[in-house]
């Protein structure tokens, strides 16, 4: 009987790697003789046939019939996932895709257009489902605020964070600003605040409200009305998208249609992929996550698998890059371009 995993024997271990390679080229159950074609340790048939045994009752291999061969499992996925060499480049055509997608970041004006077009490759990189999503974090530093004057006594606040990260807000007052009165406040804020985190600054502008010069003075007597209106306060809802989960439609998931809706249902709510990206992906310094049959997460992902990556960017922004797909995909492709895309991501934003 075999021992845990990482007690495997180099010939058990051959054996198995050999068999979740064929097995994610063609989609079919592996019997003994097709193994003893592809092994290089020139195992017989019957020799082939012992191991698979074992395998078996180790919880490596399934029968989904009785006449049929082997398929890996789940826990054989993640053995699998852990021989890869993920310093693997990416190949030419992706390669170029990153290339050109570290251009279009480097002239992206937000972090929402980065988020979309990273997620955009991703899906066209693997066939798979692409999530890219940006976690704001609580000491994001102010880049600058615009204000704009609209009708009816409404003013248009524009906040800029050094995370690429813009978020707009429109307020109504009881009394009208003049331009001249917003482009002084913005200059006020600006002149003084720049580079600042939020926290900080909406603490010390808070400050010199309190002071008692503040009712002399006009600038920090209005700087109050948009302060009580949210000035330089922001949710901390995430930019996520995803891209290709169509590409989920075609796969053989075994999943009836109820189930498949529901796993529509489930990529449609953005709490629920955050929630999913939070549990797998846990910030590991650029460190690139694999994570086989994700049952746990929902239902009718048993037989999904998600790599990715979460990355730690300036000014408290997390990123999370992210490719969802069938248990039985090319894995060293996924991971090349996760990690590559991630670290060119990572470097656009710095």
């Amino acid at each position: 009987m075999l021992q845990q995993e990482s007690a495997l024997r180099p010939r058990e271990r051959e054996i198995l790697l050999s068999l979740v390679r064929a097995y994610i080229e063609n989609g079919e159950p592996l019997g003994s003789r097709t193994l003893s074609r592809l092994s290089t340790s020139g195992l017989s048939a019957a020799s082939i046939r012992n191991v698979m045994a074992d395998l078996s009752e180790a919880g490596y291999l399934d029968q989904p019939h009785t006449s049929a061969g082997r398929v890996p499992t789940e826990k054989a996925f993640r053995l699998y996932v852990s021989t890869i060499n993920t310093r693997s480049m990416p190949g030419t055509h992706d390669a170029r895709l990153i290339a050109g997608l570290i251009h279009e970041i480097n002239g992206a004006t937000s972090v929402e257009a980065c988020i979309q077009r990273t997620s955009q490759v991703l899906a066209e990189m693997t066939r798979n489902c692409g999530i890219a999503a940006a976690l704001p974090g609580t000491d994001q530093e102010l880049e600058h605020i615009e204000l704009i004057g609209l009708s009816d006594r409404r003013v248009l606040m524009i906040l800029a964070t050094r995370d690429r990260m813009v978020r707009n807000r429109v307020v109504t007052l009881d009394e009208m600003m003049t331009p001249d009165d917003l482009g002084s406040l913005r200059n006020y804020v600006n002149r003084n605040f720049a580079g600042w985190k939020l926290s900080d600054a909406r603490r010390e502008l808070l400050s010199r409200m309190d002071e008692q010069r503040a009712e002399y003075d006009a600038v920090l007597t209005q700087l109050t009305v948009l302060y009580q209106k949210g000035l330089l306060e922001v949710d901390h809802q995430p930019w996520i998208h995803m891209e290709g989960a169509s590409n989920l439609v075609g796969l053989d998931l075994h999943l009836t249609r109820e189930r498949m809706r529901d796993l529509f249902r489930a990529l449609e709510e953005k709490k629920r992929v955050v929630e999913l990206l939070d549990r797998f992906l846990e910030p590991s310094n650029g460190q690139i996550g694999v994570h086989v049959g994700l049952e746990d997460a929902h239902p009718a992902m048993k037989e999904l698998a998600l790599i990715g990556v979460s990355l730690p960017l300036p000014g408290g922004l997390i990123a999370r890059i992210a490719v969802l797909g069938p248990v039985r995909m090319q894995y060293e492709r996924v991971v090349a371009s996760v990690l590559h895309l991630g670290q060119a991501f990572e470097r656009a934003q710095t």
